[in-house]
């Protein structure tokens, strides 16, 4: 959630992000309401909901107080009369929670819009689906509103392999802009399902911020800002470098390269999808409740995790067998936290009972502990590409999943 702080005279504001826990359906209607008037909730036991969000209004009244100019809205948005609203899909540790900080810093402190920004995540952090929010609006307008981003003007995609999932172009407006991470001629078949006259926007952000030595929010970032015009670019990179000056300030010029490459180094494509309108948005149902859940909260589907995909919490990087090299000593298997390597039975008269065929990369989380822990650098570690998983990978329940 978007929190503005009060500090001393001639500093500038500092955002903070907090994680929204909120999902009640209260929230969702708040937007709708906004022709009627302030909209009052409940306060939530021990929190302050003056501080979640603040207007123009309320900055500017904060910096008269402590001598500091006005803030003026300096950009028009797209569309004056509805909020601008952003999404990005992405897995812990690529940088999405601080790319939507940054953009709606930059929003508010140096453009002069009102902002808010949240994420949405799981408890395991790195490695994990993550959501970030970004939802802009004109200087007199006031955001009420905390909902999640359902309709979204723009959809940012961290991992090439969330496009598989149905909910991560879910609810994209019929003139939006999908821009997604990809190397050079990475096409797929899933950006069919966009609208006719939505974009498709290609970077290679992983390959730019490896090169760079920076991390692939700040590529995306500024194909972001030359997706969306009015968002300023130099006001952008300007809060992207103040967010990690303090902590990181070796990482300021790097980030600073990947943002203008970013911002250059991009790939448009109209026409590629098949859908008519906006994109249908997309609301999880609850399965169980407490009337229907079975006793004691058991989960009556042994077995059920084979059907796991963990290939999105991959970050660039998988391992590689190569069968000559191995002695099958099984060491890989006894670090590997997620079971994915795949035995058989030896050769008849042969050296090993047991051997070791390959990788379910289905089931790899990229952590790479097989390859530092082989003894013979059979396992090797290599930039993961378009189809090489599929091409490499060895079914591990090949009877139940192909």
């Amino acid at each position: 959630m978007l929190i503005m702080q009060k500090n001393l005279p001639g500093r500038a504001a500092r955002i903070a992000g907090e994680r929204s826990d909120r999902r009640d359906g209260r929230d969702a209607g708040l937007e709708s309401k906004e022709a009627e008037g302030p909209v009052s909730r409940p306060a939530r036991p021990g929190s302050n909901q003056r501080d979640m969000k603040r207007d123009a209004s309320e900055l500017n009244a904060i910096r008269a107080r402590s001598g500091g100019e006005p803030l003026r809205q300096t950009v028009a948005l797209p569309h004056p009369v509805r909020f601008f609203e952003i999404r990005f899909e992405s897995i812990g540790g690529l940088g999405a929670h601080a790319a939507g900080q940054v953009l709606a810093a930059a929003a508010v402190l140096r453009m002069g819009l009102n902002g808010a920004h949240f994420s949405s995540y799981g408890s395991e952090k790195k490695g994990s689906l993550v959501r970030s929010f970004v939802r802009l609006g004109p200087a007199g307008r006031p955001l009420r509103t905390s909902a999640p981003v359902e309709v979204p003007d723009g959809i940012v995609v961290f991992h090439a392999a969330l496009l598989r999932s149905p909910a991560t172009m879910a609810g994209l407006r019929q003139d939006g802009t999908l821009i997604y991470n990809g190397p050079p001629g990475f096409h797929p078949e899933e950006l069919a399902a966009l609208p006719r006259t939505a974009r498709a926007i290609r970077v290679d952000a992983l390959g730019i911020a490896v090169k760079e030595a920076s991390r692939p929010n700040a590529v995306l970032l500024g194909t972001l800002c030359a997706a969306f015009p009015f968002l300023n670019s130099e006001d952008v990179l300007e809060a992207l470098s103040e967010e990690f000056a303090g902590r990181h300030p070796e990482a300021v010029a790097a980030n600073e390269r990947a943002f203008r490459r970013g911002a250059t180094e991009f790939e448009v494509r109209e026409g590629v999808g098949r859908a008519e309108g906006d994109l249908p948005i997309a609301r999880a149902e609850a399965v169980w409740g407490y009337e229907t859940q079975p006793a004691g909260g058991i989960i009556p589907e042994p077995g059920n995790t084979a059907w796991n995909d963990l290939s999105t919490s991959r970050t660039g990087w998988l391992p590689v067998l190569d069968r000559a090299k191995c002695i099958h000593c099984g060491v890989c298997d006894l670090v590997c936290p997620d079971l994915c390597l795949v035995w058989g039975d030896g050769e008849d008269g042969g050296k090993f009972e047991r051997e070791l065929m390959g990788v379910d990369y289905r089931y790899c989380k990229g952590c790479l502990r097989c390859v530092e822990s082989c003894p013979t650098g059979a396992l090797a570690k290599e930039a993961e590409s378009p189809g090489l998983a599929d091409r490499l990978r060895v079914p591990l329940f090949p009877g139940l999943i192909g």
